[in-house]
């Protein structure tokens, strides 16, 4: 799989959530940026995200995923200080 399908599958399986999608092959990097993780624990996040991948993990087109994450004030925090 190539990134750009990894991120539009998701889009069409989770909405109001930018994702940010890195790696190739069947090993990736997953950012997923969305209000909706207001108030979730990070396990319940991530979660989320692999629910919505479990087609392909289980297929074993999707081998390895890492995911990250945050709300979009945990967003902004977070490329502030990656910026500096």
């Amino acid at each position: 799989m190539q990134p750009q399908e990894v991120k539009a599958r998701l889009e069409s399986r989770i909405d109001d959530c930018e994702f940010h999608i890195q790696g190739e092959g069947c090993n990736f990097q997953v950012t997923a940026v969305s209000q909706r993780f207001e108030g979730l624990s990070p396990v319940k996040r991530q979660q989320l995200i692999y629910a919505a991948l479990g087609d392909e993990i289980a297929s074993g087109e999707l081998h390895a995923v890492s995911i990250r994450t945050y709300t979009p004030e945990q967003w902004a925090q977070n490329t502030a200080v990656t910026s500096r």
